[in-house]
């Protein structure tokens, strides 16, 4: 497309026509193209080389609530998804700051009282949950502090060792 990339048009038709449906015909099928498609809008995935009737029938699936992928998409997608939350053995690296918001979080503090603590915005505290929850490959509060709670336990372990 000239101009801008399938993905930014599917954003910006999402903003400009919230209600319209963007099935994204690609010959990307790398999960990065994938998953950009689908966080900009994009409601199905297909690959190029889907024939005019699978193309119809994703149409229709998209027309009932549907999110028409290719069974190869569909597979990414779930891999994706299956992946384990850690990379065994991967030492994972945390800023100053993502360490000192990792340690107010076990200590049970919500965004805001460690805004007011580090005399940060709320904003930059949720960016940098976001950065932590990137890192360490989770998706929940718990699921970070169980993580982090757990390498601390290493650390403790390998200083007495």
């Amino acid at each position: 497309m000239p101009g801008m990339s399938g993905i930014e048009c599917t954003a910006r038709l999402r903003e400009l026509c919230p209600a319209t449906q963007v099935i994204m015909v690609t010959v990307y099928e790398d999960a990065e193209n994938v998953f950009s498609a689908l966080q900009a809008g994009a409601c199905g995935y297909l690959l190029k080389r889907s024939t005019s009737a699978e193309i119809l029938d994703a149409i229709n699936e998209v027309r009932c609530g549907g999110a028409p992928m290719t069974s190869e998409i569909a597979r990414k997608v779930v891999h994706a998804f299956q992946k384990p939350t850690a990379h065994s053995g991967q030492k994972v690296e945390l800023s100053q700051r993502e360490n000192e918001i990792l340690a107010l979080l076990s200590q049970g503090f919500a965004n805001k009282e460690i805004a007011d603590k580090l005399s940060i915005s709320y904003q930059t505290v949720k960016v940098h949950v976001k950065h932590i929850y990137e890192k360490l490959h989770v998706r929940s509060r718990s699921e970070a502090l169980m993580k982090f709670v757990s390498d601390q336990g290493r650390s403790a372990g390998a200083a007495r060792g």
